[in-house]
Parts: structure tokens; C-alpha cells; sequence
């Protein structure tokens, strides 16, 4: 059985929605959790598929994983006696690699499987395994596996994580998580200022660690004995509250985003108001709103601070109907414009020129049969079946599921026509 979603469309948004808790901050907050034994609670975590894989991934380590009445997730890391991240799990998913650096941190071995995930290029995790050996871990590949070792422990350095395609998120949060149980000062050149890696940050301080630099490009971090158990709350998530402005901006629509605190959407906030929507910040959240219509724009995605390139695909369907030329450069995830193609089929006019997609506005989209490659290209063409005469057909929606809880329900009670079928 596979889920697809039937959107009829055109619709204009309007209503109120909750953003909820960060998806990319909840996954290496979860694994952080293997190095403080007791029982962690995270709050805002949201009930995901990848969050339910990762939850498998910590149970087969070990560790034992509840849901209490209001929906905080429970985790239990008092025994974590089998330090192998198995092939069958790390396959759905790039972000299971990050329980390699706690893993080594607490348990001094590690053996995890090559990480799987979305289809968006090739992003390599020789910098986690190179961050990690100047800790002191002796790495090796086998079968698929990253066999990594510490019989000694890890030791503080200074380490420089900067990469082809800027910093690496997943990796500064590896790297970090192994430094706080070092012995000794470490210190992170290049390290990722995503919020997601400033919020793991402030976790971890909060069980004991000692990092200094947080939101910025240098990490210093002294290590300590031992880390703690915590409950902690998740920030939220950016890109879905990003997903949905442009959800009210691709229908001409009004929503008010609450828990959407706007000081880490500066980038998209930004563009978006430049082409002709208007964002007013309110009481922890937002009003986005648009009457007018769509200017072009130049966008190229950029690390934190720049513009997301999780966002990328989205902003895409929405210029799709500005009035004149755009152009969108990947900069982070070259290869990451599968979702060009199916915008086609609903009658775009996108050009793919290397790195950049050229974006000639048309006046409609038109409803066509489409496939989700990734996460954030499925994102992007249920706002644009939104948007678009028809009904529209996403297949493959178990995509938009790893990121987004039940996007057709937060979507339908601001207006949208979308109904989830099975096949």
C-alpha cells in the first residue's frame, strides 16, 4: 500500500496554524540523549516518521523510548549495550548518522551503517569521519559500515569542518556531541550556525556540557566527565513554517503562523517580502498575506544565515507564477532540482542550467499526475497543486511524511482540498 494525495485546486488559504517542533532539531537532540544515562524527556518532538526512526534506531542501541498523555517523547538511556547502527534503519534515513559521535563519545565503538535518506546529491560524510579521527577515533570502512573505535577515549583538538559546499550541519552536530565527553578543549573552525545546531548546543549545556561560541562559525567546547539526563523543549521548525508562508502566498491567501518566532526566517522573510508578500511579525508568530502580484527574483541557497535549501523547492512553485524571469542557484545540494520536472507537467516554465534552475512566470499552473523524489519536492508540489486548476495527483507522499506532520490536515482547515488516498 502506498499513500497519494488527490488536491483539488485552485483554493485560497486563510486561517491559523501551529508550526510544529524543528524536525532537524529533535533527531541529533534525540541522539545527544545516548550520553547522559536516565530518562531524558523532549518536548515539541514531533510525531514524524523520521523521529519514529530514529526512536527504532536508539531502541535497538539500547535504550528505551515512551510518549507520555501530552505527547513528550521519553527516553531512557540507561543501558546502551549494543553500539551498532544497523543497515535496515540507516537506510530511510540521512540524519542517522549522527548517533556515531555519541555513540563513540559513551560507548568508545561504534559500527553504523553508510546513512540513505532523500535523493538530493551526493553529500558524503568524510567530514564527520575526519572531525571524529582528530578527536582520536580509529575509523575504517567495512562492508558498508563505519567501524570507528576510542579504547582510550576521545581527546580534545582543534578541528575544521569546513567542506566543498560550506559547512555541514550533520557533522558539527557529530563532532559536538563527541567533544563534550573529550578530555580536554576542542575547538570547531567552520562549524554550522544553523538554530537546529545552536538548539543542540543549549541542550547540551543544559545536561552538563561546557560549549561557548553558540549561533557562531567557532565552537569551543571543554570536556566533561559526564553529561546528565534532561527535559528540554524543541525550537521550531523554520521550514515549515517557511512552507507555509509560501502556502499563503501561492494562493493569494492570508494565514497567521503561531509559534513562528521570525528571528531565524530573516533569509526567506526577506525574499519573500520582496516579491511581493506581506509578513507582519505578531505576538510569537506571524500574518503572511498576499494581494498583489508575484515579482521575480535571484535566489541562491546559502548556509545559515543565507536562504535554506530546504526551502528551495518551494520558492521555486511560487515564482513559477511571478510575472517575468527568476533564477534559483543551488548552492548546497547540487543536484537537488527532481522537483523541476514535475513542475513542468503542471504547465511551469523551468529551465535547469547547471547549478541553476531559470524560471519563466506563467500565469497558471494546471493540475497533472506528478511523483515526490524527496522531502521538500513533495512539499513543493502540493503548494503548487494548491494553487493549480485540477486535481492535482502527488504520489509517493510517504516523502512529505518524513518531515511534515499530517500536512493535508494543517492545510484543510485553512482551506485546502486535499484528500489522502491509499493504493
Amino acid at each position: 500500500m502506498m499513500d497519494i494525495f488527490h488536491i483539488t485546486g485552485p483554493v485560497r488559504l486563510s486561517g491559523r496554524i501551529t508550526v510544529s517542533g524543528s524536525k532537524n532539531a529533535s533527531l541529533p537532540i534525540m541522539a545527544a540523549t545516548i550520553m547522559a544515562p536516565g530518562k531524558s524527556v523532549i518536548k515539541n518532538a514531533v510525531r514524524l516518521s523520521d523521529v519514529t526512526v530514529l526512536g527504532r534506531l536508539l531502541s535497538q542501541l539500547g535504550a528505551k523510548l515512551n510518549r507520555n498523555e501530552n505527547d513528550d517523547l521519553h527516553i531512557d538511556s540507561t543501558v546502551i549495550d549494543n553500539p551498532i547502527g544497523e543497515y535496515d534503519i540507516l537506510r530511510k534515513m540521512r540524519a542517522g548518522i549522527c548517533i556515531l559521535g555519541p555513540l563513540l563519545a559513551r560507548c568508545k565503538r561504534a559500527k553504523v551503517s553508510m546513512p540513505g535518506g532523500c535523493a538530493i546529491g551526493d553529500r558524503p560524510v568524510d567530514i564527520h569521519l575526519k572531525g571524529l579521527q582528530q578527536l582520536g577515533a580509529k575509523i575504517h570502512l567495512k562492508a558498508g559500515y563505519i567501524v570507528a573505535q576510542a579504547p582510550d577515549g576521545l581527546k580534545g583538538n582543534d578541528i575544521f569542518l569546513g567542506g566543498p559546499f560550506g559547512s555541514t550541519v550533520l557533522g558539527t552536530a557529530n563532532v559536538l556531541m563527541a567533544a563534550t565527553l573529550a578530555k580536554g578543549r576542542t575547538t570547531i573552525e567552520a562549524a554550522a550556525c544553523e538554530p537546529e545546531i545552536a538548539d543542540l548546543a543549549n541542550c547540551l549545556n543544559r545536561m552538563g556540557a561546557k560549549i561557548s561560541g553558540i549561533g557562531s562559525p567557532r565552537l569551543i567546547i571543554e570536556g566533561v566527565s559526564c553529561l546528565k539526563p534532561v527535559e528540554y523543549s524543541v525550537i521550531p521548525d523554520r521550514i515549515e513554517a517557511g512552507t507555509f508562508m509560501v502556502a499563503a502566498a501561492i494562493t493569494a491567501g492570508e494565514l497567521r503562523l503561531q509559534n513562528c518566532p521570525l528571528g531565524h526566517m530573516m533569509a526567506v522573510v526577506d525574499k519573500l517580502r520582496n516579491i511581493g508578500v506581506t509578513i507582519e511579525s505578531q505576538n510569537n508568530g506571524c500574518i503572511i498575506t498576499r494581494t498583489g502580484g508575484l515579482k521575480p527574483a535571484d535566489v541562491t541557497t546559502q548556509s545559515y544565515p543565507g536562504f535554506p535549501t530546504d526551502l528551495q523547492a518551494q520558492l521555486m512553485a511560487l515564482l513559477s507564477l511571478a510575472e517575468g524571469n527568476s533564477v534559483i542557484t543551488e548552492k548546497i545540494f547540487p543536484d537537488r532540482f527532481m522537483h523541476v520536472a514535475e513542475l513542468n507537467r503542471m504547465a511551469a516554465s523551468l529551465r535547469k542550467e547547471g547549478p541553476s534552475v531559470i524560471i519563466s512566470g506563467v500565469k497558471k499552473l494546471m493540475a497533472a499526475p506528478v511523483m515526490a523524489s524527496d522531502l521538500r519536492a513533495s512539499a513543493a508540489l502540493v503548494l503548487a497543486g494548491l494553487a493549480a486548476e485540477g486535481t492535482t495527483i502527488v504520489n509517493r507522499v510517504y516523502h512529505i511524511d518524513r518531515g511534515y506532520k499530517s500536512i493535508e490536515n494543517k492545510l484543510n482547515s485553512v482551506g485546502a482540498k486535499i484528500v489522502r488516498k491509499s493504493i
